[in-house]
């Protein structure tokens, strides 16, 4: 399973804006502590507002604010908010053409990984994986970052 890229990037931004509570952030600044493109976190930011987990601020000192405290924005209703669909098979999608949809047994399967996927996320809020407003501050150079997740042994 593998979110997208707009849903790892919103979670940064949720991220970035609970680290700076006292002040306005603005897309310009997330998108240098994060190295992404300007348009693309312009379209997050206005995703999160539309879903309520964001408080745009137009104006001149303008900028973006979490709308609700972190330990009130669910990860789940995030990832549920923030992906296109959860389309791990060709069945699952429209316009589905697979001949063996009807018998096949692996949607099943899928839909029940989906779902504890899914409760582990729901289990969590924004204050569970907070970070300190320091770990945002540019780093000298692009420095290579560890890869993290589990080490799937393969057979």
């Amino acid at each position: 399973m593998r979110l997208t890229k707009f849903t790892d990037f919103s979670l940064r931004v949720l991220l970035f804006a609970a680290a700076h509570p006292s002040e306005r952030v603005t897309v310009e600044s997330a998108a240098e502590a994060f190295d992404i493109s300007r348009a693309h976190l312009k379209k997050v930011v206005l995703a999160l507002a539309r879903g309520g987990f964001l408080r745009g601020i137009r104006g001149r000192s303008g900028g973006f604010e979490l709308a609700q405290a972190p330990d009130q924005i669910n990860l789940g209703a995030v990832l549920r908010l923030t992906e296109p669909d959860f389309g791990l098979f060709e069945c699952y999608l429209t316009g589905n053409t697979c001949t063996i949809s009807r018998p096949c047994r692996l949607p099943s399967l899928a839909t029940e990984a989906l779902l504890a996927f899914l409760s582990v996320f729901d289990s969590h809020t924004l204050a569970d994986v907070l970070v300190r407003p320091d770990y945002f501050l540019p780093q000298q150079g692009k420095q290579k970052q560890p890869i993290r997740g589990p080490k799937l042994a393969t057979a």
